[in-house]
């Protein structure tokens, strides 16, 4: 009877917790903030679209050896979604990475930041067009809150500046980053393409290689010193694999709708991490916008779940 239990005992799967499944995108973010911090500091070493092809070849070449061994069993899966791959490669690989590194050029980070805010409200607005999500009002309410938390941090509580500024070039070109990283989170949730997250990102950094090599030979200024090795290396590791990786475990753990929203979060690290590594003052406006936008991504999937255990809980 105890050896009949103990086989069934260890029949059971074993399930992550529910609170790991968070843990995922909150890491993604760290990440990123990290890195934008690097990117900071190491400015003026390298170029828009060296560190945007670097990172993604080196990422690339790191992946080969974990991702191919299991993608020679599914060749017929890769072919069949080709073009999809190129698709998501393009867009979050090189349109919202390089425009990024491009608009710092010729807008602030404080329209950047509010910019990037936008990402969560475009993901939830292309999810109900072309998803037929439904989307709630509690889930509006969290986004709006977490934006004006974000808003706030960005410009200080200084909002007629922002008006002042307008829309210029930089903002308009990270508005375009902005609305394909939205896009590329609805997609990865639409398409659902059948392969592991390790052979999907060394498919979608092999095809920001690519889409980027020809840029790269013909306006690429090159790799000269080694603080620029050093910051395509860190962006390779930890903004292209650990990053990404992370965040696309989140994304099919929680869904497109409820992850976008934890990217508010990387405004509030990369401001906490400035004030850590860069020694940048920590005012009321950091701390208060933080906090609402925290609360408004919680307030956000605090409401999804509860809808999920609702339907979940209703008779078929």
């Amino acid at each position: 009877m105890s050896l009949i239990c103990a086989k069934r005992t260890l029949a059971v799967p074993l399930r992550t917790p529910a609170v790991v499944n968070y843990l995922f995108p909150i890491l993604a973010c760290l990440l990123w903030g990290a890195n934008t911090i690097v990117t900071k500091l190491a400015s003026g070493s390298v170029g828009p679209i060296d560190i945007g092809f670097f990172r993604w070849l080196v990422a690339a070449i790191i992946l080969l050896p974990f991702a191919w061994p299991r993608l020679r069993g599914h060749l017929p899966i890769v072919r069949a979604n080709l073009g999809r791959l190129l698709v998501l490669g393009c867009l979050g690989g090189v349109m919202y990475q390089c425009l990024a590194y491009y608009a710092a050029h010729f807008t602030s980070a404080t329209n950047m930041g509010v910019i990037q805010a936008l990402i969560p409200l475009i993901a939830l607005a292309l999810s109900r067009l072309f998803m037929g999500h439904p989307v709630r009002g509690t889930a509006i309410v969290g986004a709006v809150v977490s934006t004006v938390g974000v808003v706030a941090v960005v410009s200080q509580g200084d909002l007629a500046r922002l008006a002042a500024h307008g829309l210029n070039r930089g903002d308009a070109i990270m508005l375009v980053g902005a609305l394909a990283f939205a896009a590329y989170n609805v997609l990865m949730q639409r398409w659902k393409i059948p392969l592991s997250v390790l052979e999907s990102l060394f498919l979608q950094a092999m095809a920001a290689s690519l889409i980027l090599l020809p840029v790269q030979l013909l306006v690429g200024t090159g790799v000269n010193n080694l603080t620029a090795v050093g910051c395509i290396g860190f962006a390779a590791v930890c903004a292209s694999i650990l990053a990404p990786l992370t965040w696309m475990t989140g994304l099919s753990r929680l869904g497109a709708a409820r992850v976008s929203g934890f990217f508010n979060l990387v405004p509030i690290v990369t401001a906490a991490l400035a004030v850590l590594l860069l020694g940048e003052s920590l005012s009321g406006w950091v701390l208060g916008g933080g906090l609402l936008a925290v609360s408004g991504v919680v307030f956000a999937e605090f409401s999804a779940r509860r809808a999920t255990v609702v339907r979940e809980a209703e008779p078929a």
